[in-house]
């Protein structure tokens, strides 16, 4: 047995000497490479396309992150030029003849100077090994690997982008693919490489139809980035723990040293490095201030409006006491975008109008911002410049009033940069401070339009500058306290203020879901009281409608396209009617801490829930949704080679011809979808018995909705467009009902309510028959099939809306959701 073992121990040994014989030096390896210096040494050949990649830095953490320097095109898809991966924490750690560069799990920690308190946290979690390479040469403790595996991968996931929007089943073809060396440079703290990646494929669907001109190869250029990170244990960044009632994103993280008696997750934000050279100091310059670079690819006059909006932040910067702390630069020529020496405002064009976004490359350690990155969608601002077009259109030549028309536009692009830097800077979307007089570029906007002396004003569109909620957001999180205060006293004192002020959070949590339940919290609205606002939107409207004309479009435009122009101006309540049904079963509160005077919970007055409720009625009359005759006959089928965009344009069941009751039908469907929302009736269910006695019920609710929508003569006795309308509405009122009762989600009160207003359609409807024929006997049979089988009567689906601003759904924070 010892023999056996000495034999054995005797041939590794041989092994590895034989091991360390044959591998050369990296001197002698490379010989007639292209050496690269920098953080990540490393050397190209030419011969056979490959990077070799020098390690000397083993089991030191640095950042890797992967990102798109040339995308798709696809707003659907999602793979835009730009766009950042997610970001790692790896070491190279070796292993015999191998490097493994190894991810650790920064999602649990114990924050304890005891080394096996530490060990057992680490050892209890599992780590993730991104890649494994095989040793090539080593001469002085460095070794030589071959990248060129790791970097020929779809690191952003574009194969899954596609699969996940059905646009086709894709793989990745390396005989298409290769390194792109001018683009593949080390510095001194960074590393970069690039490649071009292509995909092949088939079935592609329609998005990708559009933007690829062979669909069935995608190609794209994906970048990786190797970074240094800051050294922790100089202590020059200070993590700042997060409070809910000034709105920062961040990290997050299990501490397993925490004592029992403390919450063991902790929350910190996302923030750039500023310190003042002075922190005793009223006013004082910032050691090294925030630069955000101008993509230059943005056109004038957009690119110093951008650079003009994204500058704004320097005001709420002034507010925290540094001087010039925020500068806005045009990008050097020499300068590479991927950079993450450089954050950046980029300029990106797809095939269609879609989200613009914010993101940031975070050290997942601190939650320390290390590269802000904002991208603009170029087509945004046409949705813009159309809604402006309705208003003020006027073209008695084809240049009149498109200076008016181009500042609304110019101007929202301004307000657009603002919020997509402020993600950057750690804030999230603040959607109640459009109740505090726009207190909050970190809001969606609606553009806040005025009419007096027979005229549609513009000058108020959108807000000029940071506001108020948005410099109090910017005091907490970035000032840089002296050593000499309690930093936590101060910055309740900052909380404090910013509520004595009216200055509220909340955030995508609460206004997104349809059925979200706080009455101030929306997307693209106005106005402190959203019903208020309803009703003067809803004269806009009528008076923009009424004065709608051929003169809205210049006269080489065909007479077709008049409809886009006319979308936003007929759906121009649709926000504002979102916003004011949240007022049904509302409820107004707080990201309130015990004992900080804030509200708490207060439901909605039963007053403003029922003048919420008359409000969004108003929506559904025949009177409201037609549209005026005079715009019907503007709009002759598509002209020739000017094929409708199905994001513009109403959909319709009448083929070629425009639809005169797909907008009413697409508007009906929004305000019901809204009043009926499942989670609104179980509000409304629930909120007389369990909040306040006089407060509002569902069945109260259908029971007038019913009166209003069923119980009249005009649904029955004629076929005049109004009474087509009637139906329509009626119709779809009651498939949301029988939907609402046969729904395994919905409450038993619900579903109990539903079921009444069904049958009391029925009782009403059957003494109707000798009056009302076709339309009362289809309704009746309807209904009785539903009663012998509810599961077979597959009620009917509207007609959706075109998409709204900048469509109709997306995602924008800190990667995530955007106006984007």
């Amino acid at each position: 047995m010892k023999k056996h073992f000495i034999q054995t121990l005797t041939l590794l040994i041989f092994s590895s000497f034989a091991f360390a014989q044959e591998l050369k030096t990296i001197e002698a390896f490379t010989a007639g490479m292209e050496k690269k210096e920098g953080f990540l040494t490393f050397y190209w050949n030419a011969k056979e396309s490959k990077i070799w990649l020098e390690i000397d830095k083993f089991d030191t953490e640095l950042l890797y992150y992967p990102s798109l320097a040339q995308g798709i095109g696809s707003n659907d898809i999602g793979l835009d030029r730009g766009r950042l991966g997610q970001e790692h924490v790896v070491k190279f750690q070796r292993t015999g003849n191998k490097v493994l560069m190894i991810e650790p799990n920064y999602a649990y920690r114990a924050i304890s100077n005891d080394p096996l308190e530490r060990k057992a946290v680490e050892e209890s979690f599992a780590k993730s090994v991104h890649f494994g390479f095989e040793i090539k040469a080593e001469s002085n403790g460095k070794v030589l690997v071959d990248l060129t595996p790791f970097l020929m991968q779809d690191a952003v996931g574009a194969i899954q982008d596609i699969a996940r929007t059905k646009q086709g089943n894709y793989r990745l073809d390396v005989s298409k693919s290769s390194i792109y060396l001018p683009h593949s440079k080390a510095f001194p703290k960074n590393t970069e490489f690039e490649c071009i990646i292509t995909l092949t494929g088939e079935n592609a669907g329609q998005f990708l139809r559009e933007v690829v001109p062979t669909p069935s190869i995608v190609t794209m250029y994906q970048h990786h980035s190797f970074v240094e990170l800051p050294d922790l244990t100089k202590n020059e960044f200070k993590a700042r723990e997060f409070d809910p009632r000034i709105g920062y994103g961040g990290i997050e993280y299990f501490d397993y040293a925490t004592p029992i008696s403390e919450p063991i997750s902790k929350r910190y934000i996302s923030r750039h490095r500023l310190k003042k050279k002075d922190p005793t100091s009223m006013i004082s310059e910032a050691v090294q201030p925030i630069v955000y670079y101008m993509d230059p690819g943005a056109p004038e006059p957009i690119r110093s409006a951008l650079m003009e909006g994204a500058a704004w932040w320097n005001q709420a910067y002034e507010a925290a006491g540094y001087k010039d702390a925020f500068q806005v630069k045009l990008l050097p020529p020499d300068a590479d975008p991927m950079d993450i020496r450089y954050n950046l405002i980029q300029w990106v064009h797809r095939s269609t109008r879609g989200w613009s976004y914010g993101a940031s490359i975070i050290d997942p350690r601190t939650g320390e911002i290390l590269k802000g990155k904002v991208t603009l969608g170029s087509l945004r601002v046409r949705q813009d410049f159309l809604i402006a077009q309705g208003f003020l259109g006027n073209y008695e030549t084809d240049s009149s009033m498109v200076k008016e028309i181009t500042k609304m536009s110019l101007d929202r692009l301004k307000q657009l940069a603002a919020h997509e830097v402020g993600h950057t800077l750690g804030l999230p979307h603040n959607y109640i401070s459009s109740t505090a007089g726009r207190a909050s570029v970190m809001d969606y906007p609606h553009p806040l339009i005025d009419y007096a002396n027979g005229k549609f004003d513009l000058s108020r569109a959108y807000a000029m500058g940071i506001g108020d909620y948005d410099k109090a957001s910017i005091i907490w999180g970035y000032q840089d306290f002296p050593s000499t205060v309690n930093e936590k006293v101060e910055l309740e004192k900052i909380v404090q203020n910013t509520i004595r002020k009216g200055l509220r959070f909340l955030t995508d949590q609460d206004a997104r879901p349809e059925g979200s339940v706080s009455p101030n919290t929306h997307l693209w609205d106005n106005g402190a009281d959203a019903t208020t606002e309803l009703k003067r939107v809803m004269e806009l409207r009528r008076i923009a409608l009424q004065n709608f004309n051929e003169k809205k479009i210049t006269k080489t435009t065909p007479m077709a396209n008049l409809e886009e122009v006319l979308v936003p101006m007929y759906m121009f309540h649709r926000f504002q009617t979102e916003a004011t049904a949240k007022a049904l079963g509302g409820i107004d509160y707080n990201f309130a801490l015990r004992g900080d005077g804030q509200l708490v919970l207060e439901p909605v007055s039963a007053a403003k829930q029922r003048e919420a409720f008359n409000a969004l009625m108003s929506t559904l009359t025949p009177q409201f949704l037609a549209v005026p005759e005079h715009i019907i006959k503007l709009i002759p089928p598509r002209a020739f080679r000017y094929d409708p965009n199905p994001r513009e344009t109403f959909k319709r069941h009448t083929g070629l011809a425009f639809d005169p009751m797909a907008p009413a039908e697409a508007a009906a469907g929004l305000t019901l979808r809204l009043i009926l929302n499942p989670e609104r009736c179980a509000r409304l269910a629930s909120q007389r018995g369990a909040l306040r006695g006089d407060l509002p019920t569902f069945s109260e609710i259908t029971k007038e909705m019913n009166k209003r929508l069923w119980k009249k003569a005009e649904i029955i006795e004629n076929m005049s467009y109004y009474s087509q309308i009637d139906r329509m509405v009626a119709t779809q009122y009651l498939d949301y009902l029988m939907k609402l009762a046969n729904s395994k989600e919905a409450t038993i009160e619900v579903r109990m309510n539903a079921y009444a207003a069904i049958e009391d359609i029925k009782v009403w409807l059957s003494g109707k028959l000798s009056d009302g024929g076709g339309f009362a006997r289809l309704t009746l049979l309807k209904i009785k099939q539903f009663e012998e089988n509810p599961e077979a009567v597959i009620p009917s689906t509207p007609l959706t809306p075109p998409d709204g601003q900048p469509i109709e759904s997306g995602y924008d924070w800190l990667g995530t959701e955007c106006e984007w």
